[in-house]
């Protein structure tokens, strides 16, 4: 824990990514993970004007932007094989973008049934299988399963699902996870508290179903923790927090590792509090799992999790004017990428120096994206352990 504290500590501003005429919050980070992008080193992020910037991850210069969605973008995912990004929108349609190209063109669609609004998706490690979340329409919510595959001799003819699950949640499915490295495994979190853990190899969705654990509030945020990412854990719109340890699933052991109803109110932080909650990480080296929070003016707290608790890491400042949104955190060098609804892409890294230090004036706006906060019924059934 002492050399994560003096890591963090040591985090500063490299790089600011330089304002662009139309100011926008920056929803999602995800960085280009293939041998082929090595060279490239590539960073796409998701903005509510409905675009999805691709930058250069050391110098954060602007290299292209996809403006080919017609709906509120809903995450973006670059492939673990290739130099393709995917990307979910609330059109119904998730689309697959080849970096390599200057096209504005997508190279494959995905669409979903009648009525799908996607609001949230994953592609697996394998990048064989896409798989995305919808919003609850009159009594339906789906996950649906596409082959993620390409046929360059139909690229231009949308996929159909391969198929898909409704009967495991009952209202908006929020967050979609594929497990790091075992491209069967999947877990979801909804609106309707539960976090659910599938084997996609399994012929239907009864059988898929390994494990459902509940939060007790509308789920934020999901990830994989621990050893061979045999943990889950969540986090909600109420910025609770839950975690589990599914080696648990066929013993008389609980489940359940920390369940914390409001961070906001056991994290202890001198001159400052957490508004907010933005996500988690597992550190492999480390062995731990942090979980990255934050205030309205912009400070980053890094916060360790433990089976006795939760505790502060460090704080972050001088860098975002406004709420943090967004943030990926580099296992390669350490470095942290964070997006905010000051419109500001951040590269913090250990030891650096910022060429301008003057600070960017706030410009949080006013944004068709708002955060659904929407607490699941106390009475809804589950099977909880």
């Amino acid at each position: 824990m002492e050399k994560i504290e003096e890591q963090f500590a040591n985090l500063h501003i490299a790089k600011r990514c330089a304002l662009t005429e139309d100011p926008t919050y920056l929803l999602d980070i995800d960085i280009s993970k293939s041998v082929q992008a090595e060279s490239n080193h590539l960073v796409a992020v998701s903005c509510s004007s409905k675009s999805i910037r691709v930058y250069n991850r050391e110098t954060l210069h602007l290299l292209r932007e996809y403006s080919g969605h017609h709906g509120l973008l809903n995450g973006v995912r670059f492939a673990h094989t290739s130099d393709n990004m995917f990307s979910a929108c609330s059109d119904g349609t998730i689309k697959c973008w080849d970096t390599r190209l200057a096209t504005q063109e997508a190279v494959q669609l995905f669409r979903g049934f009648p009525s799908n609004v996607f609001i949230s998706f994953d592609i697996n490690c394998s990048d064989l299988i896409v798989c995305a979340g919808t919003e609850k329409v009159e009594e339906d919510t789906f996950i649906v399963f596409w082959d993620a595959r390409s046929n360059t001799d139909y690229a231009c003819i949308a996929k159909e699902p391969l198929g898909a699950y409704s009967e495991t949640h009952n209202d908006d499915i929020t967050k979609i996870c594929f497990h790091p490295f075992k491209p069967n495994l999947v877990v979801s979190g909804s609106t309707d508290g539960l976090v659910n853990v599938f084997d996609i190899n399994k012929e239907n969705e009864d059988d898929a179903l390994i494990s459902t654990c509940n939060s007790d509030s509308s789920v934020s945020f999901i990830g994989w923790s621990g050893k061979d990412y045999k943990q889950v854990y969540c986090m909600t719109h109420t910025e609770g927090f839950c975690w589990w340890d599914l080696t648990q699933i066929e013993t008389e052991e609980p489940m359940t590792l920390l369940h914390i109803l409001d961070v906001r109110e056991v994290v202890c932080i001198e001159n400052s509090n957490v508004h907010y909650l933005v996500g988690g990480f597992y550190h492999e080296r480390a062995d731990k799992l942090f979980v990255v929070g934050g205030t309205s003016m912009g400070n980053i707290h890094l916060i360790n999790c433990g089976i006795d608790g939760l505790s502060l890491v460090g704080t972050l400042q001088g860098g975002h004017s406004a709420t943090v949104r967004s943030f990926y955190w580099n296992m390669t060098d350490d470095s942290l990428l964070t997006g905010g609804e000051d419109a500001q892409l951040l590269l913090w890294k250990p030891g650096a120096v910022e060429r301008s230090l003057s600070k960017k004036a706030s410009m949080k706006l006013a944004s068709s994206v708002q955060q659904r906060v929407r607490i699941h019924k106390n009475s809804l059934k589950s099977k909880k352990k």
